[in-house]
């Protein structure tokens, strides 16, 4: 008989809050860029026209639309107020108007944009169906609503290698909030109960890499994440247990660094004239 291993930790708090600004950053890295300019060139919207990007963090996918979209206007809500305020002391914040807004209660009059998106958020939105109906509600008709996440259901989102790691220690360790709706197939059955038409989808990989696992660990327990705060919480061994764990997933290259892909699902679609 296999010997008993020892107990695997428990996990409970299980809340996400998007306030550290300098880990958030380092967590999305250059492969959240990357799969935002595929998302944008695939979404092709006009030039000139007037956008609401939902969910914007610090402002890294509000960039890339100044960047390749040339908006006539561009404002960009998050509920986090540090997030705002660290996006607001950027130089795209000239360009861009920056509001703490929920997806939920959008506080916005109907039909006032062309093209609201947003990057790798909804997922994390609690009521998904009544945003999706405020995106609705503020699009003009025929105008586009789209965005992309990463595919937690299937753990290939940048996170996946640490948390099949952490399901080898933690006991029970849950889904990241939404990864129900992660999945191609969850995100047209949301749009297309939202009343969207002319829906689209596809899928976005993209490699994610790191120097060295200590640069990979760093930017898999930022701050805000539930399971660095269990983490620390940790006796010693406990630790080396996870870290060995974790190690054992991590696609190493010969030079010792970290590369492994990653995929988001991405949607896009029109409001009814």
């Amino acid at each position: 008989m296999q010997a008993a291993g020892p107990p695997r930790t428990a996990l409970t708090d299980t809340a996400h809050a998007f306030d550290d600004s300098a880990a958030y950053e380092r967590f999305v890295g250059s492969w959240g860029r990357a799969a935002g300019a595929i998302f944008l060139d695939w979404l092709a919207p006009p030039a000139g026209t007037h956008w609401l990007d939902i969910g914007c963090g610090t402002g890294l996918f509000t960039g890339l639309i100044l960047e390749t979209c040339s908006p006539a206007s561009v404002i960009a809500i998050d509920p986090a107020a540090g997030q705002i305020e660290h996006a607001r002391r950027k130089p795209i914040a000239q360009r861009a108007q920056f509001e703490v807004g929920d997806a939920q209660t959008l506080p916005f009059a109907d039909d006032t944009f062309d093209v609201v998106a947003s990057a790798l958020v909804i997922n994390f939105i609690p009521n998904r169906p009544q945003a999706l109906s405020e995106m609705c509600r503020v699009t003009r008709g025929h105008g586009v609503v789209g965005g992309y996440i990463w595919d937690f259901k299937e753990e290939l989102s940048p996170s996946g290698p640490f948390r099949l790691g952490m399901r080898e220690v933690v006991a029970d360790l849950p889904a990241l909030p939404g990864t129900e709706d992660s999945s191609i197939g969850a995100l047209r059955s949301l749009f297309t109960r939202a009343g969207f038409v002319e829906i689209d989808t596809r899928t976005i990989e993209v490699t994610v890499s790191f120097p060295n696992f200590n640069d990979f660990w760093l930017a898999q327990t930022p701050s805000y994440s539930p399971m660095t705060k269990m983490i620390a919480a940790m006796t010693a061994n406990e630790r080396a247990r996870l870290t060995e764990a974790v190690r054992a997933h991590v696609p190493f290259r010969g030079d010792g660094g970290i590369e492994y892909p990653a995929r988001a699902n991405a949607i896009k679609a029109r409001v009814p004239n």
